[in-house]
């Protein structure tokens, strides 16, 4: 461990590093599947008073500012009134594939299935199922995971195009392999041309057989990366 990172755990304690913060909910009876992620610990908040009320599957992408609740306090205003204690609490569970948005809040007794996107900023008050997009407060599905696809398809150029344009107004040049880690699909279909930024996006959610073979199959529009490029004007 390096010394940066030692400054840190000793300041940030288990919310020093993603690895870090799932083994300590792990350790706190929370379930976790493999490779999910929590990229912001410390501004993730998940509800550890009942950690047993928690599953969370594999390849779940935890961004910026999110929430998990499995409980409510709620009832104290009712205690206020009547008196009565009346426990509010639920079993949250989270399927796998799953990105959650960020500044997403979880409440509890909530059911999100495999395959699903949740919108940033979204309340999700109710359950979701399996392959699909939802967004909002409250949280709605508004598309099937494979209209999504097709969405993000007949935008990738456009979107491609804009980013070459910002980056050659900010820094004079094209961008590199790097840069483009996200967009390699556009102008390659050969595994052994694979650049060390887009190795790492085919070994994403641990299913890198299946994208290498998605790769060979592909119809780029584009014979290269300098023809692609050029494109852009």
């Amino acid at each position: 461990m390096g010394l940066k990172q030692l400054i840190r755990r000793m300041v940030l304690g288990v919310k020093a590093d993603p690895q870090t913060y799932a083994s300590y909910l792990r350790k706190k009876g929370v379930e976790i599947g493999e490779r999910t992620t929590f990229f912001s610990p410390t501004t993730n908040t998940v509800d550890l008073t009942r950690p047993w009320l928690l599953k969370i599957g594999d390849d779940v992408q935890i961004t910026n500012g999110v929430t998990i609740l499995t409980h409510g306090y709620d009832w104290s205003v009712l205690k206020g009134v009547y008196g009565e204690v009346l426990c509010s609490s639920g079993k949250v569970t989270i399927g796998n594939n799953v990105f959650i948005g960020m500044h997403t809040t979880i409440l509890k007794g909530v059911t999100i299935g495999d395959n699903v996107i949740i919108g940033a900023n979204s309340l999700v008050n109710a359950d979701i199922p399996s392959n699909c997009v939802a967004v909002g407060s409250p949280v709605r599905v508004i598309s099937t995971l494979e209209e999504y696809k097709s969405k993000r398809e007949k935008r990738q150029y456009e979107e491609a195009a804009e980013l070459v344009r910002e980056y050659r107004k900010e820094y004079g040049r094209d961008p590199g392999a790097k840069e483009l880690h996200e967009l390699f699909w556009l102008f390659c279909n050969d595994l052994g041309q694979l650049e060390e930024p887009w190795i790492e996006m085919m070994k994403l959610v641990g299913n890198e057989s299946v994208s290498n073979e998605c790769l060979c199959r592909n119809k780029p529009m584009f014979g290269s990366m300098a023809e692609f490029l050029a494109s852009v004007k």
